[in-house]
C-alpha cells in the first residue's frame, strides 16, 4: 500500500517541462511507437547519450554535448525534445544536433510530428517576424502579454513546423511551460487527426450500409405477406457489419475526442490576445482543426445511429414474426378446440345411448326374472311387479349414470 500511495502521489510531478532561459532552440518529435520499437528507440538514445534507461521510466531529461535531451513515453506515442543554443541569424532555423541524426533517420517512418521552436528575447530578436522567413504568419501575445508567439504552420524543407517565441517577461519556469503547451498543441493536434483518414474511408462504406438498410426497411414496410426469415437474415448480417465498424473505429474516434479536448485546453491556457491585423494563433488552428474533429465525431455518431436503426428494424421484424407465430398457434388452438368440442358431443351421445341400452337390458333382465318365477309356479300380480321393478330399475340406472359422471369428472 505504501508503494502504491507513493506512485499515485508522484503523478503530480510526472512529465515536467524543460525549464530554460532564452534565447534557445527546441526540437520536438513525436513517434507512433509501441512495444519493442519503443525499447529499440530508448536503446539508441542510451547509446548516444550514455544514460541508463529502466523499463518503468516514463520520461527522462539528460545533458549531452551541450544539449538537453528529454524523452517521454505516452500510451500511443513517444516524444523526444532537444534543447540547444540558438544562432543569431534569424533566417537560419537550427537543425537538431548531429549525434541524434542517426536516431531520427532510423525512425523517420514512425514520426508523425516534428516542430522546431525558436526562442528569442525582446532585445535580441530581428524586430520583424518577416525576417524569420514565415509566410503569412499567425501571431498572438500569450501569458498575459509577457511573450509573443508566431507561426505560419507551413512545413519547411525538413518537414518541420516552425514556431517563434519572443520572450519579454517570462521566467524559466513559465517559458518552459509555454513551450510545453505549444508542443502539446502540435502533437495532440496530429494525434487527433489520425482518425480523419479512417473517417473518410468509413463514409463510403456507411453510404452502402445506409442504402442497404433503406431497402430492407422499404421491403419490410411494403411486403407484409412475404416470409420474414430472408429479411431477418439479411438484417442480422447488416447489424453484424455495423457492429464490426463500430468496434474497429470506436477506439480511434474516442481518442480523437480526448486529444481534441487537450488541444482546446492548451489553447485556452495560452491566454492569447490579438496582435494588429494578424490572425490569432489559436483561432487559426481551431478554424481548420475543429471541422475535422466534428467530421470524425459525425462519422462516429453515424455508425451508432445506423446500428440503432438496424436494431429497431430487427426488433420490428422479430415482433412481426412473433405475431405470425402467435396467429398460427391461435388457429391451431381453435382447431384443437373444435375437435375437442366434436369429441365431447360424440361422447355425450354415446353416453346417452349407453344409458338407454343399459336401461333396456336391466328391464329385460327383470322381465326374464318374473317370467322365470311364473314358470316355477309363483304367480305375481303385474301391478305389484311394476311397483317393485320400476323404482328398482330407476335406482340402478341412476347409480350407473352417477358412476359414469363421476368417472368423466375425474
Amino acid at each position: 500500500m505504501h508503494a502504491q500511495h507513493t506512485a499515485l502521489h508522484n503523478e503530480l510531478h510526472a512529465r515536467p517541462p524543460l525549464y530554460f532561459e532564452g534565447p534557445a532552440c527546441l526540437h520536438h518529435y513525436a513517434f507512433t511507437l509501441e512495444g519493442d520499437d519503443v525499447n529499440t528507440l530508448l536503446n539508441r538514445l542510451a547509446e548516444v547519450t550514455e544514460v541508463i534507461v529502466t523499463p518503468e521510466q516514463v520520461q527522462q531529461i539528460v545533458s549531452c554535448q551541450g544539449c538537453s535531451v528529454k524523452w517521454e513515453r505516452h500510451t500511443e506515442f513517444f516524444t523526444l525534445t532537444i534543447k540547444h543554443d540558438n544562432n543569431s541569424n534569424p533566417r537560419l532555423w537550427p537543425t537538431p544536433p548531429t549525434f541524434l541524426a542517426n536516431v531520427l533517420a532510423e525512425f523517420a517512418d514512425q514520426m508523425i510530428s516534428a516542430s522546431v521552436l525558436r526562442v528569442e528575447t525582446a532585445n535580441r530578436w530581428a524586430g520583424s517576424v518577416d525576417a524569420y522567413g514565415l509566410d503569412q504568419p499567425a501571431g498572438s501575445t500569450v501569458g498575459g502579454g509577457d511573450a509573443t508567439v508566431w507561426s505560419d504552420f507551413n512545413l519547411d524543407d525538413q518537414q518541420r513546423n516552425r514556431l517563434l517565441i519572443v520572450n519579454d517577461n517570462l521566467d524559466s519556469y513559465r517559458l518552459g511551460r509555454m513551450a510545453r503547451r505549444l508542443f502539446d498543441i502540435e502533437t495532440y493536434r496530429i494525434m487527433a487527426m489520425l482518425a480523419l483518414p479512417e473517417a473518410k474511408a468509413l463514409s463510403s462504406e456507411l453510404q452502402h450500409y445506409e442504402t442497404e438498410l433503406s431497402a430492407l426497411s422499404h421491403q419490410h414496410a411494403e411486403q407484409h405477406t412475404s416470409p420474414a426469415e430472408p429479411l431477418l437474415n439479411a438484417l442480422t448480417l447488416l447489424s453484424a457489419k455495423l457492429e464490426r465498424c463500430g468496434v474497429q473505429t470506436r477506439q480511434r474516434f474516442s481518442a480523437t475526442d480526448a486529444y481534441a479536448n487537450i488541444v482546446l485546453a492548451r489553447i485556452n491556457e495560452l491566454r492569447e490576445e490579438r496582435i494588429g491585423n494578424y490572425p490569432r494563433l489559436g483561432m487559426f488552428i481551431l478554424r481548420r482543426f475543429e471541422p475535422a474533429v466534428r467530421y470524425c465525431d459525425a462519422m462516429n455518431r453515424r455508425v451508432e445511429t445506423l446500428a440503432t436503426s438496424a436494431t429497431r428494424l430487427n426488433d420490428l421484424l422479430r415482433t412481426r414474426t412473433q405475431v405470425e407465430i402467435e396467429g398460427q398457434n391461435y388457429k391451431i388452438l381453435q382447431s384443437l378446440d373444435a375437435r375437442a368440442s366434436s369429441q365431447l358431443k360424440i361422447q355425450k351421445a354415446v353416453e346417452g345411448l349407453s344409458i338407454i341400452v343399459i336401461s333396456y337390458y336391466i328391464f329385460s333382465l327383470m322381465k326374464l326374472g318374473l317370467e322365470s318365477l311364473r314358470a316355477l309356479g309363483v304367480d305375481i300380480e303385474p301391478n305389484a311387479a311394476a311397483v317393485v321393478i320400476a323404482p328398482l330399475g330407476t335406482l340402478i340406472i341412476a347409480a350407473l349414470t352417477w358412476r359414469i359422471w363421476k368417472v368423466k369428472k375425474h
